[in-house]
């Protein structure tokens, strides 16, 4: 029997279900559980309460450092693989880099996002600007007032708006804007764009059987949005595919919790 984890969230209750048949469908025996938060499920994955662990980056992250062996990916989303923070303004802004924030109104997505968030405001320092003493106002998406969007949302919506002359999302998100219609090409332009990191990801134990660790890939990799199950653990992680896991990418999220003490 599998044992599989993750942090309590109303759309896993779908997901793990689904995943639940689909494993089940594979031949592997899978069974799971929630816990309250990350701190939780990463206590559970080290203590090996669970085999699996369905990890935010940071709680990756604390993982590999909690174990003394480096615990192993077996799967991410599509959409969790060489993401990228962008810096973003209205299409009227004479901006052209991000030294140009300078003096301007900038906003941040949720103080726990790590694309919108944590790594904005890490890529901020690293480009040479302080966003406590060098912008008007860096605000993270707690601080705005009538905030009734997503964060990421939320950030593009008052861009647009020009209620902040520039802000920082990720470029998933504004690909899936443009997508579902609701932003055009036109509407935002973007200022800088960082390198590719890596974010969410189910992670084992390193010595789990490479055979099981393989098969666990393969029913991952397996899930195909034309299959009614298969499209709502998809549309449940709001992804098109999962692909085989990665080990890279985590390197500038883990710099960036280290420079705010959350490690």
């Amino acid at each position: 029997m599998v044992r599989l984890g993750g942090a309590a969230s109303p759309a896993y209750i779908s997901v793990f279900r689904g995943l639940h048949t689909h494993f089940h469908r594979h031949g592997i025996a899978l069974d799971w559980v929630l816990y309250a938060d990350y701190d939780a499920l990463v206590q559970a994955f080290v203590t090996r309460e669970i085999d699996l662990a369905w990890n935010g980056p940071l709680a990756y992250i604390k993982i590999k450092r909690r174990l003394q062996d480096p615990c192993q990916v077996v799967a991410m989303r599509d959409v969790d693989v060489n993401l990228r923070t962008q810096f973003i303004t209205h299409p009227a802004s004479t901006m052209t880099t991000v030294q140009e924030l300078q003096g301007k109104r900038v906003a941040l997505g949720s103080r726990a996002s790590v694309q919108a968030g944590l790594l904005a405001y890490y890529f901020l320092h690293q480009l040479g600007l302080d966003p406590e003493r060098d912008v008007a106002c860096c605000t993270f998406y707690e601080e705005c007032p009538g905030s009734t969007l997503p964060g990421e949302q939320d950030v593009v919506a008052r861009v647009c708006q020009r209620e902040y002359d520039a802000g920082a999302v990720s470029h998933r998100t504004l690909e899936a804007l443009q997508e579902a219609g609701t932003l055009t090409p036109d509407s935002l332009r973007v200022v800088w764009s960082s390198p590719g990191y890596s974010h969410c990801c189910f992670t084992a134990h390193s010595d789990m059987d490479p055979v099981l660790a393989q098969q666990i890939t393969q029913a991952f990799t397996s899930i195909d949005s034309r299959d009614p199950m298969g499209k709502t653990i998809l549309d449940g992680e709001q992804c098109k595919a999962f692909v085989p896991g990665i080990t890279e990418g985590w390197e500038m999220v883990e710099k960036a919790a280290e420079q705010e003490g959350l490690l």
